[in-house]
């Protein structure tokens, strides 16, 4: 049942039947003074001759209307729990929809009479026998179809993987009439338009999704179509790998680089490696498809060489594009050669002007959102700091106010400098407002041979918070009624924008020098996704008489990085970062977690921490497990919280799950004494993604 996270109840609690319950059986019963939701874990046992103490409360009502919950199903909920550390219940309480939560017995078995059996799956007019399939396509499906496991699908931008997937899923269902398929994106945008691509091969009603941006009754109608088999594909966020899929045999993690799969909040669960975990638990293959691979699943795919047997995926390359054209050239800009200040560069304001020119669209890329990061005084030095967060709020000049983008705190700005009272405070850096502002000056005199002006559209979390409005703003690019698009990330991922000639990425070099030390392969992907969005039309190209390019603005033109994404070189990127890391001993030839402690004073965090690793010296094995001193976050304070970590690392996984196993309870005890008493939260972060 559902407690939280560290209520110390212990995993499963013990309840009197009148009846036997089969496992995986929905049932209500008390906890306290609430009717809670549970999940009947285990065979029932007899109480004949147990001791009077032992009386127990009895369970409530039993949905079986509703089949159980499968026994693969308990066992991935029961691994989750135990490999990040949180509790059965918690994990899956929370995979199963909030609705399901309130029903009745009578209001759950009116939904189910809806519909229950599942029809034949018939490929529609858009027919897969329609589309040619090119010879790397071709290759990986014969060698998905005649192998088993896990598959690593690197394949370029543009170069069909999404073909690949719905023939793996056609040739499922007509194979086995009982099957299901799972198939994951990292982020709710790009659920649509996959979903459009898979309801047109195979039919609404074969297809469901599960997202968080779905309203309560809609997810708990895609779940029980996906529980009751009525839905053959189920399409989803990180979210869905936890779905009922009783009769799954095959699931897509596409895109499965994406830091979007792993959990930030509660249970850190990363849905790529239970995509893993349960493909190998319920015999069903497993694609993860990427232009750009996590460097953990490189390494798993790396093929065997002299004493080295090689990693656990069957690697298969797709490095040719479909029906798109060569991928984009790859300009360096070196800004250290441009005047001071100078935000867009001439050649790259140039190669704008040109594609403007001929009706083609550019995409300019800058990961920070707003009109500045900061808002500031020249007299005082005064700066627009979050009083609540160690960190700016960011200037947002399309509603004029002051934004913490860690705990939501919102000013109007203020007519003067809260200081000293001087009235010319000015914004300090660009976010894409502000972009966006300076594009529509440097183009406001030009026009197309209409007379019309240039047209500059804004993608980021703040242009697409008004329901529909992401995708009308989408529809309007594709439609060409866009000319420079202006985005975050957001644009960067997935898109298939056919009249992009041109992506530029103005300011990518923080995350060169991050003490992150995953962030060089993030901005790698990123770019290199990034470059994917251009030229992604071959005719059209052809009839523009046109190259596609990617334009990079930086002031260290001769890092190894830039060098390797000039040559669309990801192998040699990987094999660079992954010598550096085994030489330091990071992942992937180490495994790490995190052990967080969040309270009002930095001091009490921290002492929380150094005391729980004095506490971990006896436990067995902590011997191969380092354990580093306690330190403030990157951000340490967010809404008057003060936060910190403690780094923990071993060689050997099982030596590090021990550990975390063993220390739980004493972390609970630590808690109860004078020294946790101000100690607002903890958690257990295992196999964190930034640190």
């Amino acid at each position: 049942m559902q407690t939280p996270a560290h209520a110390a109840l212990g995993d499963l609690l013990s309840y009197a039947g009148t009846e036997p319950l089969v496992p995986g059986t929905l049932v209500r019963v008390p906890l306290g003074k609430r009717e809670v939701l549970g999940v009947v874990w285990n065979e029932p046992v007899s109480l004949e001759g147990a001791e009077p103490d032992m009386a127990l409360k009895p369970v409530g009502a039993a949905l079986d209307a509703l089949a159980p919950l499968g026994e693969a199903w308990r066992d991935l909920v029961a691994f989750a729990g135990r490999y990040y550390q949180r509790s059965i219940g918690e994990i899956a309480l929370a995979a199963l929809p909030p609705q399901l939560r309130d029903l009745t017995t009578t209001q759950l078995a009116r939904r189910l009479k809806r519909k229950t059996t599942a029809g034949p799956v018939a490929q529609t007019a858009e027919s897969a026998n329609l589309i040619a399939l090119s010879e790397e396509q071709t290759a990986a499906l014969a060698r998905i179809e005649a192998e088993t496991g896990t598959f690593l699908l690197v394949g370029s931008t543009g170069s069909g993987k999404t073909e690949v997937y719905l023939r793996c899923v056609a040739d499922l269902l007509a194979r086995d009439p009982e099957a299901q398929a799972l198939v994951m994106v990292p982020e709710i945008n790009l659920t649509p338009q996959l979903e459009a691509r898979f309801k047109a091969r195979f039919g609404d009603e074969a297809v469901v999704s599960l997202h968080s941006g779905m309203t309560n009754p809609q997810r708990l109608a895609s779940w029980l179509a996906a529980h009751s088999g009525v839905a053959r594909i189920v399409l989803g966020t990180r979210m869905a790998v936890f779905a009922s899929i009783p009769g799954l045999k095959l699931i897509v993690v596409d895109e499965e680089h994406d830091p979007s799969y792993k959990q930030q909040e509660g249970a850190r669960y990363s849905a790529r490696d239970l995509a893993v975990w349960r493909g190998q638990r319920e015999k069903a293959k497993v694609i993860l498809g990427s232009a750009t691979p996590s460097l953990e699943s490189w390494h798993q795919s790396r093929p065997a060489e002299g004493e080295d047997p090689g990693g656990r995926y069957v690697r298969l390359a797709m490095p040719s594009r479909i029906g798109a054209g060569e991928l984009p050239a790859v300009r360096v800009v070196d800004m250290t050669q441009q005047p001071g200040k100078t935000v867009l560069s001439a050649p790259l304001l140039d190669a704008i002007g040109q594609r403007i020119a001929r009706g083609e669209q550019s995409m300019i890329f800058l990961n920070r959102r707003g009109y500045a990061p900061v808002l500031a005084c020249g007299d005082c030095g005064w700066k627009s700091e979050c009083p609540h967060c160690s960190a700016y709020r960011v200037f947002h000049k399309i509603d004029r106010t002051l934004r913490c983008h860690h705990c939501g705190f919102t000013e109007r700005v203020p007519r003067a400098c809260p200081a000293c009272g001087n009235p010319d405070i000015a914004p300090v850096g660009r976010g894409t407002e502000r972009l966006e502002e300076h594009l529509a000056e440097l183009f406001a005199g030009v026009k197309h041979a209409d007379g019309s002006a240039v047209r500059i559209a804004r993608i980021d979390a703040d242009s697409t918070k008004k329901q529909g409005s992401l995708e009308s703003q989408l529809a309007a690019v594709h439609a060409g009624e866009v000319d420079v698009l202006v985005g975050t990330q957001m644009i960067a991922k997935g898109h298939d924008f056919r009249r992009i000639t041109l992506v530029a990425a103005v300011n990518p070099d923080g995350a060169l020098f991050s003490s992150d030390f995953r962030a060089p392969e993030r901005l790698f992907s990123l770019l290199m996704q990034s470059a994917g969005r251009a030229g992604r039309d071959a005719a059209y190209l052809a009839a523009q008489g046109a190259r596609a390019e990617m334009w990079i603005q930086t002031h260290h033109a001769q890092h190894p990085l830039f060098m390797a994404l000039r040559r669309h070189d990801y192998t040699s990127f990987a094999a660079q970062q992954l010598e550096e890391r085994q030489a330091a001993g990071m992942p992937p030839f180490a495994f790490q977690a995190l052990l967080r402690a969040d309270a009002r004073e930095q001091s009490v965090a921290q002492g929380f921490l150094n005391l729980a690793a004095d506490k971990a010296e006896a436990l067995p094995g902590a011997d191969l497990v380092t354990r580093y001193p306690a330190v403030p976050l990157a951000i340490q304070r967010v809404a008057n919280v003060e936060r910190a970590q403690m780094l923990i690392e071993s060689p050997s996984r099982a030596a590090l799950q021990r550990l975390l196993a063993a220390w739980q309870p004493l972390l609970h005890e630590l808690r109860r004494t004078p020294e946790g008493k101000g100690v607002i939260r903890w958690l257990v972060d295992v196999d964190p993604h930034s640190i």
